[in-house]
Parts: C-alpha cells; structure tokens; sequence
C-alpha cells in the first residue's frame, strides 16, 4: 500500500545537498517517488510499505550525511 512520509532534513545547503538526500531515498526498496526541497528543507516521499518503512528512509539520510529532524 502507497503511503506518504515527510520530514524535515537538516545540514542541507545547496542543490548538491538535494540531489544526494533525494538519491539516497530513491535507492531504498520501495520508494516509490522523493521530492526534495531545499527552501524548506524537506523530504517528501511516497513508499510502498510493503516494502520499506520510515525508519529505512530515515537511514538513508543519515547514510547520505544529513538529519532527520522530523
């Protein structure tokens, strides 16, 4: 089943931060769509949760040298 996780990413700066946050949730099993936004510094996501979970998203991040604040 389709479900939407936000959160709030810290650390990020510039548009390289972007790509890298948004490559890191795309490369999870199961992400189905990540949009990343620099201005106001979040994730959205949309995953099957079949196959992943927000914790694994959230590992990704911190994985790819960010936080997760939210």
């Amino acid at each position: 089943m389709e479900k939407n996780w936000t959160a709030t990413i810290g650390g990020m700066s510039c548009s390289h931060c972007v790509a890298r946050v948004g490559r890191a949730l795309r490369e999870v099993p199961g992400t189905i769509r990540a949009d990343v936004d620099l201005e106001t510094a979040t994730a959205k996501v949309v995953y099957d949760d079949t196959r992943t979970d927000t914790s694994l998203l959230a590992a990704a991040v911190v994985e790819a040298g960010y936080e997760v604040l939210s």
